[in-house]
């Protein structure tokens, strides 16, 4: 459907539903699920917490499994598949604008609006609920990729793309070689280093005091990590996204069943071993200094580099189950799949209200359930979460409803049709 809009630049209006792909909106769906399982270690604040900071070290055998299977699987891998879903949807937005007739230089204007706005509600969002949000995070990163990369060629594309992985292996991957072949795996970490949850501000009393700690946590996040996380080289995903966008792969992933099916092979593979050490000590199974074991141990520097791989490698995945999907005669399943494709459609509003789900129930200023849970127990309730918000979007679906968050959105982006 083609859109004038009161500003006369834009020749059409956002995504139809008639336009829409089934892998991306699956992938999305699923990723919440993994984004939430993943942040729920900054919940349990009673918890005791071990140098990484991240997962806890206390609980039962139970408790020590979920936790290796989430450091294996989840953490620091969800992330790089919501990067590269979040670069694939602006080349998509990009070029649907282009392809109605719309000018580059508008089309990257209305996606810098939309990069501002994500802004602003991801600095709300970290203030009031979660301060690990990546909302602001991805709107800075988005604000400065979509500027400098959207309008390049494709071979300026794969260019930089070089130039992000070497950038990741010097920043990555020469140090944890480096402390491997010396046999000084704790050189490059500090025990001391603090809980992750005391930036979550999740066991604070007050939700006033509370605030002002998320408040910072959020503005350190957005403007601090996210800057760092690009001369870091970790903008290959986003890249990687706008490349793939260019040539359909989500939207015709039988046409690029090899490449996908090497990727998730490869991508999963690499992924999970690289976490592996990591896990692998956190439950005490391999004896290594407390240090290797750190933010920036050489333990966790492995862990979270081989993420990307993961990461690429998961999105490859849903991308061949859509095609085998799809091609089926009969297809089983179909309900489970447009319900949780829906959260995928409305994935800003099913985030958001994760939050408003977690955050009055498991803070110390709330209900304070986060001090009874251990590991297992809180990976149910943020799968009973996810199951809510998998509900409320499908019953969304069925009435032909945006979701809130997203509606809000579309009308900053685009102001009101004519």
């Amino acid at each position: 459907m083609t859109t004038t809009l009161t500003d006369g630049r834009l020749r059409r209006g956002g995504v139809q539903p008639g336009e829409r792909a089934l892998a991306p909106d699956l992938a999305r769906g699923i990723m919440l699920l993994g984004i939430v399982m993943s942040n729920t270690a900054f919940h349990l604040w009673a918890a005791r917490h071990g140098p990484s900071g991240w997962q806890p070290v206390s609980g039962s055998w139970l408790d020590h499994t979920v936790q290796f299977t989430m450091i294996t699987v989840l953490d620091l891998r969800i992330y790089p598949l919501f990067a590269f879903l979040f670069g694939y949807g602006m080349m998509q937005l990009y070029l649907r604008q282009t392809t109605a007739g719309t000018a580059g230089r508008d089309a990257v204007r209305i996606l810098r609006r939309r990069s501002l706005w994500l802004v602003v509600i991801g600095l709300a969002h970290s203030t009031l609920l979660m301060a690990g949000d990546i909302i602001g995070f991805y709107g800075v990163l988005s604000l400065i990729l979509g500027l400098a990369f959207l309008r390049r060629s494709e071979r300026a594309l794969k260019w930089w793309i070089g130039v992000a992985v070497a950038l990741l292996l010097l920043t990555s991957a020469e140090p944890v070689i480096s402390a491997l072949l010396r046999g000084e795996l704790g050189t490059l970490g500090d025990a001391g280093a603090e809980p992750g949850f005391k930036a979550f501000a999740s066991g604070e009393e007050s939700w006033l005091g509370a605030a002002g700690i998320r408040a910072q946590t959020g503005l350190f996040i957005t403007f601090v990590a996210a800057p760092l996380f690009l001369v870091g080289g970790g903008f290959v995903v986003f890249l990687l996204g706008f490349l793939a966008a260019r040539h359909r792969v989500l939207e015709e992933p039988g046409r690029h069943r090899t490449l996908l099916r090497r990727t998730a092979v490869i991508g999963i593979a690499v992924g999970w071993l690289g976490a592996l050490p990591a896990a692998l000590a956190h439950v005490g199974a391999l004896d290594v200094p407390a240090d290797a074991q750190s933010e920036t141990g050489a333990l966790t520097i492995l862990r979270d580099a081989t993420g990307y791989a993961a990461g690429l490698g998961y999105v490859a995945a849903v991308a061949l189950f859509a095609h085998w999907w799809t091609t089926r005669e009969h297809r089983r399943g179909a309900t489970a799949v447009a319900a949780v494709t829906s959260v995928g459609k409305r994935s800003l509003s099913c985030y958001l209200g994760h939050s408003l789900l977690f955050a009055p129930l498991l803070a110390a200023w709330g209900l304070g359930l986060g001090a009874h849970l251990g590991s297992a127990g809180m990976a149910l309730f943020a799968a009973a979460v996810w199951l809510v918000t998998v509900a409320g979007a499908y019953a969304l679906e069925r009435t032909g409803r945006r979701g809130p968050a997203e509606a809000v959105l579309r009308r900053l982006m685009y102001g009101r049709t004519r």
